[in-house]
């Protein structure tokens, strides 16, 4: 077994197909089919089953996909580090983010810190916080920012963001009579609600915030689940149901008008967003000069 052979059978099983992979390995078919072979061989089981439109894992295929999939980024870990060593000029930051810190708290830090520490190419990647805790776990990011905190061996989480959470509702009367004494929470079995999909962090700050106040997600009317926050914004503007999500995602639509804003309870309800690393998988040089960025910031933010 070799570093060749389980960086093709991964590429085929990322790409479910031999044709592609061989392609994005700039190999041949038949050396791609070659190097699985040998693997099935020397393991002794099938890694592929095959449909008449693509490949997919088998049982003891998956088993060897997270494993190989980690040994394939652990060599690409040693090629950055050691071209960065030689060759200063190469500082590539790799990072992975959950939606709200991506989409509304991370833009103006990257810029920031693109104008700071001229010279650093950042490669950013989106993805719920289950999934980022998993490509920092399997080396595939240096750093990622999540929207929860999650009990994983080898993560070291640190919080770098207080992130207000609020009840959001169209602009309209029916709503507005809630403006000054804010939003009843005996009025939350009586609504349409657009909830955040399972994984993301949101999702599990609402759903621990509810066990709080003794309330029974099951027994709200929920008529959609959402993973995008610009859907779940248009979506309740346009009284399709109301929501519960970060209140850094809505502050252009409360100004514009076209969503109403309150906090939950009778007070402010934050959750803590995460910078989390891999203590087993120490990021580049570039990437901890990032982590210290995020922290001296921190104070301001």
């Amino acid at each position: 077994m070799n570093l060749k052979q389980l960086e093709a059978f991964v590429c085929v099983a990322e790409e479910k197909s031999f044709s592609i992979a061989a392609r994005k390995l700039y190999l041949t078919q038949p050396t791609v089919s070659s190097h699985i072979s040998t693997l099935e061989k020397e393991l002794g089981v099938r890694l592929f089953t095959r449909t008449t439109k693509e490949v997919e894992l088998s049982s003891d295929g998956e088993k060897l996909f997270v494993n190989a999939r980690k040994m394939i980024q652990l060599q690409k870990n040693i090629i950055r580090d050691f071209t960065q060593k030689d060759s200063p000029e190469v500082k590539k930051i790799v990072v992975g983010a959950s939606t709200v810190p991506g989409q509304y708290i991370l833009p103006q830090i990257l810029a920031l810190f693109a104008r700071t520490y001229p010279g650093n190419q950042l490669e950013f990647q989106e993805a719920d916080s289950l999934e980022v805790v998993r490509m920092v776990q399997e080396g595939q990011v240096e750093i990622g920012f999540t929207g929860t905190k999650i009990v994983e061996p080898g993560c070291v989480f640190e919080p770098f963001y207080s992130d207000r959470l609020v009840v959001i509702t169209p602009d309209i009367p029916r709503y507005q009579q809630f403006l000054d004494n804010g939003f009843p929470i005996e009025q939350f079995y009586k609504e349409r609600w657009i909830v955040r999909e399972e994984g993301s962090g949101t999702r599990k700050e609402v759903e621990r915030y509810l066990r709080e106040m003794e309330l029974d997600l099951n027994r709200m009317e929920i008529v959609a689940t959402i993973s995008n926050q610009e859907i779940i914004k248009k979506s309740v503007s346009s009284d399709m149901g109301i929501s519960i999500i970060s209140s850094a995602a809505v502050e252009d639509c409360v100004k514009q008008g076209t969503l109403l804003k309150f906090p939950l309870g009778e007070g402010d309800v934050f959750r803590k967003l995460y910078m989390v690393w891999n203590k087993n998988n120490k990021p580049g040089k570039a990437a901890r000069l990032f982590i210290q960025f995020v922290r001296e910031l921190n104070n301001y933010l």
